[in-house]
């Protein structure tokens, strides 16, 4: 079966192999989640620093190998390069298997991170370099559906696993052995897909669209960098601050967990007509995306029962999995072909920061307003995705 590309076709194997490296960009970090709770007992002489980082020494060592494997993309094999960072990643779930000791847990988590951030990058790099046009727009919807797809069975996986033994949530990190296997079908088939690229290279010089000696519209990305970052933000209040906000209002703090995955679900959904939807809704898509993520916080704000917070939490899914993979799909605009995969990483790793400063922001927007309550993250946040959809 051959799959058209906006530039070709190639065969659905190569597809699969693209879409399998997508999935893995949900994985880091989440295998110690569910088992958090017994790291302390299993580790009785490890500190709350030591189990801090733990968690957060992966999502510290992606944001400088996403922006150093964006670079080596420009000038090095690119399968190559995936294939460390594949390695890597297998490497740590090994690893990760074995280690017996705390600082054994924290250097493979160090290596798990370096594994993630040379692969994150490559992922969206992947579908621009096969794809074009509509073509494009569709297989980044279908990326960003199957990355929280994934995070979704996953985060159940390792839930399960993790209370037959400590240990095998970790096996998760072993998946990146299939896109390994898989890896073969990409290689085979880059060589033609740089040849297609090339034969329509010099049109493309005659018109030149990019502007700047670095082949980077970088007034653009900054924007679209900007633009990410502060809606991955505004939704993070979802996962963040949704469970004390239950707590305070004395809902079923269990049902905080089934809202956070409806929220995953809702991101997951669009990915899979993204197209459609961006035909339907035409130059107003980003608008009516901000719109349903700010109807989402205002329900999540004013709900009075916890089941009124369920559409609350499909809403802001609904419309940030509409704008995460279009905003990547705008990124390959603002580059030439050679600078694509590097642009695509200064985009993404905004994705991270605003995971590891949210709490900060947050923390030190309730400090200058005085204010400890559970329900300013998401006034707050409403506030912010007013201003954005008045900048969009």
């Amino acid at each position: 079966m051959k799959i058209n590309t906006g530039q070709g076709t190639i065969p659905l194997i190569t597809l699969i192999g693209i879409w399998s490296v997508s999935a893995l960009t949900s994985l880091p970090g989440l295998a110690v989640s569910p088992i958090l709770g017994e790291l302390s007992t299993i580790f009785p002489h490890a500190t709350e620093l030591d189990i801090q980082m733990l968690t957060s020494l992966p999502s510290l060592l992606i944001i400088p190998f996403v922006l150093l494997a964006g670079k080596l993309a420009e000038k090095r094999d690119f399968i190559r390069l995936l294939r460390v960072g594949l390695w890597l990643f297998a490497a740590s779930g090994v690893l990760y298997l074995f280690s017996s000791r705390m600082w054994q847990l924290m250097a493979v988590s160090a290596l798990l991170g370096i594994g993630a951030g040379l692969i994150i990058p490559l992922s969206t790099g992947l579908i621009s370099r096969y794809f074009t046009g509509e073509y494009r727009v569709r297989q980044f919807g279908y990326s960003s559906a199957i990355t929280n797809m994934t995070l979704v069975v996953a985060t159940a996986v390792t839930g399960y696993l993790a209370e037959v033994h400590w240990r095998l949530p970790f096996a998760v990190y072993l998946l990146p052995l299939i896109s390994l296997v898989l890896s073969a079908y990409l290689k085979k088939d880059a060589a033609s897909v740089t040849i297609k690229q090339a034969a329509i290279i010099p049109p493309i010089q005659s018109t030149p669209v990019i502007s700047g000696k670095y082949g980077i519209h970088i007034r653009h990305l900054v924007q679209l960098m900007l633009f990410y970052g502060l809606v991955t933000y505004v939704v993070l209040a979802v996962t963040f601050n949704l469970p004390f906000l239950m707590e305070a209002h004395h809902f079923s703090s269990g049902n905080s967990g089934l809202m956070i995955s409806l929220f995953f679900l809702a991101i997951m959904a669009p990915g899979f007509m993204l197209d459609s939807l961006v035909k339907l809704l035409g130059n107003k898509t980003k608008l009516y995306s901000l719109l349903a993520i700010a109807i989402g916080l205002l329900l999540i704000w004013i709900s009075p029962t916890e089941w009124l917070i369920v559409p609350g939490c499909i809403l802001v899914g609904l419309g940030y999995g509409i704008i995460q993979p279009l905003i990547y799909d705008k990124t390959v605009d603002t580059a030439i072909p050679q600078k694509t995969t590097l642009a695509l990483a200064f985009v993404m790793v905004m994705n991270y920061l605003a995971i590891l400063l949210s709490p900060f922001i947050t923390d030190f927007f309730q400090w200058i307003f005085h204010t400890g309550s559970q329900e300013f993250p998401f006034i707050f946040n409403l506030c912010i995705t007013i201003l954005i959809m008045y900048w969009a």
